[in-house]
């Protein structure tokens, strides 16, 4: 057989990998079928690599769940035509209809958004459950997250303006926490009392990453009178922060990461069965945990955390707080408040690296594509910027206020969906995926091997040119190991589990599926490919290198982790 022959140097490679590993008295079982290459004895862990020739099987009851779109786009294109990048959408009014969620989820939205700090309650549950309507009624997979609002110090009224107010330079304004009653010219509602504490006359207020600016002339009680030395305009819900000379200033008190709003709208999204929470304005590792034991005691199901790194803090502690959250999201908006605007492409592949290697799915966010709120096509200089985050090989992209408030807001999408498939075609013609010598993050014995045989699976599926990898898995972590790898062929992720599936949904390169799995690896793996093939997606001749992550059970007490390549046979 062709796979056969070409795979043995690959395949020793992996027994030699896994015997690196020091097992001591646990072994590892090898074997290629038709060679004379095996090493066999009694474990409590067994691996295996093998390659063979999947021929007629019987099709066993069950189904298999294909998001619509995911299968669509097989059919039109061919395994490597899949797109990898996750899309995510932020839903406002100009895209909350059940026929504009329709037309995104159509158009590749992966992941829908709801920032939490607009609209009500009733207003996002609509939201959701028009969402869940048409994952159930349609065949779409769309995942749900909620953004918190943090706290942060905001403009809550500008001398009692109900929308934006502009600034004229050298103009002079009062900014205080003492609630307005009714027009106050010239006069700034914050929402914190503690704003001004140590800020000094001299000092620099920025609104909302340099919308408008102005000098602090003078200190009253714990009020501030300002002049403007940059007119703008001030938004609602407008955000401030203190320079002084070219720094931010570091404030000398403690915000809380989570307001009570914050509170009530995390239990709201667990009521009604979301699957991410994106936390904003993390200050440290503690709060990201505190947010997972909350949730984990509160949800019957997996809910995801997400870290929003936003502060200038975040960034001294970015490494521990990447390892205690479920993924991250570079906001860089915010960010760009608190570094200088020519530190954010440096941060941002900071970041994206830092997520790659501990294995954490990490979203670009904020200003995209910006000009397409108001025009139907983006500026050359934000496709650029789209292209190099997907040269990074971030997991998803988002769009923000694009889809939210936006005018084109499906026409946003489309670009990026373009972008991504372009830029996912060139890495893969021109091998310019981004190798990385990732570091080892297994610590128990079958996490170890679980994470080498999928930085091998992805090297074999590479240089083999198989079609897809198949894995199978009930918590996702072998899926993620291999997106990790960013290999060349799209990942089918096989599981039983809805918040494993929907968690999935954010790893690059992975499409989730779910189907009933059984104890039986080696009848998980006939079904799959039988169902598969009855609908017309494998064809013969076709290879696919299969994963296997099955945790231990009663009747199944060994932990079955195992790599098989398969050419597919005439049925």
């Amino acid at each position: 057989m062709a796979v056969a022959s070409n795979s043995v140097r690959l395949l020793s490679q992996v027994v030699a990998k896994i015997h690196s590993l020091n097992f001591e008295k646990r072994v590892v079982g090898v074997s290629c079928h038709g060679r004379n290459l095996k090493q066999n004895a009694v474990s409590g862990v067994q691996a295996m690599v093998q390659v063979g020739l999947e021929g007629k099987s019987k099709v066993l009851d069950g189904t298999l769940e294909f998001d619509v779109v995911s299968e669509k786009e097989l059919r039109e294109k061919g395994f490597l035509g899949l797109r990898k990048t996750k899309l995510v959408c932020t839903i406002g009014p100009a895209s909350c209809s059940l026929e504009d969620l329709e037309k995104l989820a159509l158009g590749g939205m992966n992941i829908a958004r709801l920032n939490m700090c607009h609209n009500t309650r009733e207003w996002h549950r609509d939201v959701i459950r028009s969402i869940k309507k048409l994952n159930e009624e349609k065949g779409f997979c769309v995942s749900i997250m909620i953004d918190t609002e943090g706290f942060q110090i905001l403009v809550v009224d500008q001398h009692g303006a109900p929308s934006s107010v502009k600034a004229e330079e050298d103009s002079v304004w009062l900014f205080t926490a003492e609630k307005l009653d009714g027009s106050c010219p010239f006069t700034v509602q914050i929402n914190y009392a503690g704003f001004s504490e140590g800020i000094n006359v001299g000092d620099e207020l920025v609104i909302d990453s340099g919308m408008a600016c102005f000098e602090v002339i003078e200190k009253i009680g714990n009020d501030l009178r300002c002049r403007c030395s940059d007119p703008g305009l001030f938004l609602p819900r407008a955000r401030i922060s203190f320079w002084r000379d070219g720094k931010l200033v570091e404030r000398n008190h403690e915000l809380p990461t989570l307001s009570k709003k914050d509170w009530e709208n995390i239990e709201f999204g667990i009521s009604e069965g979301i699957d991410f929470v994106a936390m904003s304005f993390v200050n440290d590792a503690d709060s990201i945990r505190l947010l997972k034991e909350y949730i984990s005691a509160k949800s019957s199901r997996s809910i995801r955390v997400l870290a929003k790194i936003e502060r200038w803090e975040c960034l001294q502690k970015l490494e521990e707080i990447v390892e205690i959250s479920d993924g991250v999201m570079v906001g860089r908006g915010d960010l760009g408040v608190e570094i200088p605007l020519e530190k954010i492409p440096t941060v941002q592949e900071q970041i994206v690296y830092v997520c790659r290697q501990l294995n954490k799915p990490v979203i670009v966010a904020a200003q995209l594509l910006e000009s397409m709120v108001e025009y139907p096509t983006p500026t050359r200089a934000e496709v650029a910027d789209v292209s190099e985050a997907l040269r990074q090989c971030v997991d998803a992209l988002m769009l923000s206020s694009e889809s939210a408030i936006g005018l084109y807001g499906h026409k946003a999408l489309s670009v990026l969906k373009m972008a991504s498939n372009r830029m996912e075609l060139w890495s893969r013609a021109e091998n310019q995926q981004a190798f990385l010598n990732l570091r080892q993050l297994g610590v128990s014995l079958p996490d170890r091997i679980a994470e080498q045989i999928c930085n091998s699976a992805a090297e074999i599926a590479n240089n083999l040119a198989v079609d897809a990898i198949f894995v199978y898995t009930k918590h996702g972590r072998m899926a993620s190991f291999l997106s990790r790898n960013r290999p060349n062929p799209p990942i089918f992720a096989f599981t039983n589990n809805e918040s494993t599936r929907k968690a999935l949904n954010l790893q690059w390169g992975v499409t989730p599926l779910l189907v009933d799995l059984s104890d039986d690896m080696e009848a998980n793996i006939s079904a799959t490919i039988s169902l598969i093939k009855s609908g017309g997606l494998l064809k013969e001749g076709d290879t696919v290198l299969v994963v296997s992550d099955m945790t231990p059970t009663l009747s199944a007490p060994v932990v079955f982790q195992s790599i098989q390549v398969k050419t597919i046979g005439d049925t």
